[in-house]
């Protein structure tokens, strides 16, 4: 039997990824005050993207995760949330239009700063430095004064996961996401991309759609689904110490959650048995995500999911599958055959990111979009083999027009790389190299379906 849980009890196990504070006096005082800042989500919210999840575990939808690697204080502005969003809703309707399916939106926003970091010191110029942790954590400059950890930064990031939430709302349920305004959520600089014309046609077609239903006398101005979308928000429950401060135990159930997001995950370097991240996770009411890696055994995997989700509740696990392409078609298997045997109703979700991370000629960190596009392919020529349904991705992305991954058909050149690179720490797909990516997984969500309905005849 599992042992009894408190929002603290994660304090009696192995923390890895957390901050050397100077001064916890300093931290105890931020942390008591967030404590006391009224929820940035609702518990009812996080049943309800859990339910939705459990739809996509059953193989009736699609979960989309994108969003920032890492969200920035200089970077924030009204105008980067709604472009970034802007992209979202597009390929979400990519998505939807061509698979018949609905497709769960849920951002990378509103809370995704802490980074993990494979070093805990940065050397330039034969300099040593602490690591970049965030801005929540220090600053990204590299000077000693920016890399200690400062509390008041966590106070920032809470006020400004606040306002972007504020605005997400806004923007999904007060009409810029309304289906009518489907034209006009393509981005000046797409006009470059031949995917651009290929949005405007089913842009087009859904035009039609709904001015069909309005000659049929239904008025497409009172289906409240076509007037707005639900959007969810999550990060990397990264920095435990904040992520405890924000947990609230809900006065419906009696349940505890993390009121920092929606949906929270462990990631690859914090999912080891018997870690702090797990122990906090368990015992918290909200959907998780739980990157899978090529180090990551079979036998451990169920463990894991035995402890994170014993009632077996649909739509509580998504496993994020970060292989890169050439290793996701031998280390994939295994994990969704275990899985598949032992019952559990998870989703899979695919990350192509992490793990087609280069180093290119001209000295950036790039993902070549070609390797992206092959572990997705992957993935999901994986699922069709093994008779499982490809329930997600996984990806990071911005609304802005950068140069950080190579390749699109937008091409964009290793000597390219310098022109728009602006990301704090990974490289992220720019608004065209994102719909293209719509486009490839619209297709293979087709194909998966093809091979269903012949299964099922």
């Amino acid at each position: 039997m599992a042992k009894a849980w408190t929002p603290s009890s994660w304090q009696a196990f192995p923390a890895e990824q957390q901050p050397e504070w100077p001064d916890h006096g300093d931290l105890d005082r931020a942390l008591k005050q967030i404590a006391s800042y009224p929820p940035l989500v609702f518990a009812g919210e996080a049943r309800s993207l859990q339910t939705t999840l459990g739809h996509v575990a059953a193989g009736n939808a699609f979960l989309l995760q994108a969003g920032d690697c890492a969200e920035s204080f200089e970077e924030f502005s009204a105008v980067n949330i709604r472009e970034k969003l802007r992209v979202i809703l597009q390929m979400a309707v990519v998505l939807t239009f061509a698979s018949k399916q609905p497709v769960i939106k849920v951002g990378r926003m509103a809370g995704q700063f802490s980074k993990p970091r494979s070093s805990p010191v940065e050397t330039i110029g034969g300099v040593d430095l602490p690591s970049y942790l965030g801005d929540n954590i220090n600053g990204i400059e590299f000077t000693s004064e920016a890399r200690i950890p400062d509390p008041q930064r966590l106070l920032q990031a809470y006020s400004q996961s606040a306002a972007t939430l504020n605005l997400l709302r806004a923007f999904s349920t007060g009409g810029y996401a309304n289906l009518r305004q489907v034209h006009q959520w393509t981005l000046d600089f797409m006009g470059r991309s031949p995917w651009a014309e290929k949005f405007a046609q089913t842009a087009d077609r859904i035009g039609e759609a709904l001015d069909f239903m309005q000659a049929c006398g239904i008025d497409p101005q009172t289906v409240p689904q076509l007037q707005g979308t639900s959007f969810y928000t999550s990060h990397e429950a990264l920095h435990l110490r904040y992520e405890q401060a924000m947990t609230r135990q809900d006065s419906l159930t009696g349940d505890w959650y993390d009121t920092s997001a929606h949906m929270l995950w462990i990631g690859d370097r914090t999912r080891f048995e018997g870690s702090a991240h797990v122990e906090f996770l368990r015992g918290v009411g909200n959907p998780l995500g739980f990157k899978c890696g090529p180090s990551l055994a079979p036998d451990e995997l169920l463990r894991q999911l035995d402890t994170l989700n014993p009632g077996r509740e649909p739509g509580r696990i998504t496993l994020i599958a970060r292989f890169g392409d050439d290793k996701v078609e031998a280390g994939l298997p295994p994990l969704i055959r275990a899985v598949k045997r032992e019952g559990h109703p998870v989703v899979w979700s695919c990350d192509p990111m992490h793990g087609n991370v280069i180093k290119a000629d001209s000295g950036y960190k790039t993902r070549p979009f070609d390797r992206i596009l092959g572990e997705v392919r992957g993935f999901f020529a994986v699922h069709r083999a093994e008779g499982t349904h490809a329930g997600g991705i996984h990806i990071e992305m911005t609304g802005q027009d950068v140069t950080e991954c190579m390749g699109g058909a937008v091409a964009i050149s290793s000597d390219a790389l310098a022109d728009r690179y602006h990301t704090h720490c990974d490289p992220r797909l720019n608004a065209a190299q994102s719909i293209e990516l719509a486009f490839l997984l619209a297709e293979a969500l087709n194909l998966e379906a093809v091979d269903r309905a012949a299964r099922a005849a």
